[in-house]
C-alpha cells in the first residue's frame, strides 16, 4: 500500500504504542502524525516509517481541516483498542 496524507496508522512503538493517528505529511523516512486530540494538527508528531502499521483507510480532507472532526473520525479506532 502506497502511504499518502489522511491514512490511518497505529503506533508500534514509543509512548503512544497502539493508538492510531492519521498522516498529516511524509518526508523521507519519516512521518508527521495527529490524532486531534494530544497531537494536533497544527503541531504533529515526527515519527518514523517503520514504528507505524497502515490501516486500509483514507480520510477525507473534511477530517483533515479540523481537529473535532479528525478526533470524532479516529475515534472508532481507538474504542476498539481501548485507548480512548
Amino acid at each position: 500500500m502506497n502511504l499518502r496524507r489522511g491514512t490511518v496508522v497505529a503506533s508500534k512503538a514509543g509512548h503512544d504504542k497502539g493508538s492510531f493517528f492519521v498522516v498529516v505529511r511524509i518526508e523521507n523516512d519519516f512521518v508527521y502524525i495527529a490524532d486531534g486530540r494530544g497531537r494536533k494538527l497544527s503541531c504533529p508528531k515526527r515519527k518514523n516509517i517503520i514504528h507505524l502499521a497502515y490501516t486500509n483507510t483514507v480520510l477525507g480532507e473534511q477530517e483533515m481541516n479540523d481537529d473535532s472532526k479528525l478526533s470524532e473520525a479516529l475515534d472508532p479506532f481507538n474504542r476498539k483498542t481501548g485507548v480512548f
